[in-house]
């Protein structure tokens, strides 16, 4: 994944049924999420206005969702940068490995949802910008 780009990652709209009573999101391996998923998580009791997540993986991919409230998402591929408002439940974003993230501006109440495609492992994260340059042969 060291050739993935920012415009590699995209929005991806999640299936919502409901009605005047609410809504339900249903989200199935292989069909809205486009890799199998191993590990789910989430991030919650966040202050407002902080940031958390600044690191990238080297095989990962991850579709992340505003269950509740929002925060932005800064991507980064070493050459470009773009900044995703996420604030929608029935949205994800899919994150290609390879590529630098950074998660900001959580709401007060903010719950990010993330699907991974593996069981968590050390060995892939790359938690220093410089040594995530690297891996991408980015001087």
């Amino acid at each position: 994944m060291r050739d993935s780009t920012v415009f590699d990652c995209k929005l991806i709209p999640l299936p919502q049924v409901g009605n005047r009573n609410g809504y339900i999101t249903a989200i199935n391996s292989n069909l809205e999420v486009p890799f199998e998923t191993k590990r789910v998580y989430y991030l919650y009791d966040i202050p407002g206005g902080e940031s958390r997540a600044a690191h990238g993986h080297k095989e990962l991919q991850q579709l992340i969702i505003a269950a509740s409230g929002s925060f932005d998402i800064t991507l980064d591929d070493g050459k470009n940068k773009k900044t995703i408002n996420m604030l929608r439940p029935n949205v994800g974003l899919y994150m290609k490995a390879g590529i630098w993230r950074d998660l900001s501006n959580f709401s007060s109440g903010a719950i990010c949802l993330v699907l991974a495609s593996f069981e968590y492992s050390e060995e892939d994260y790359l938690r220093n910008y410089d040594e995530f340059l690297a891996f991408k042969n980015i001087k």
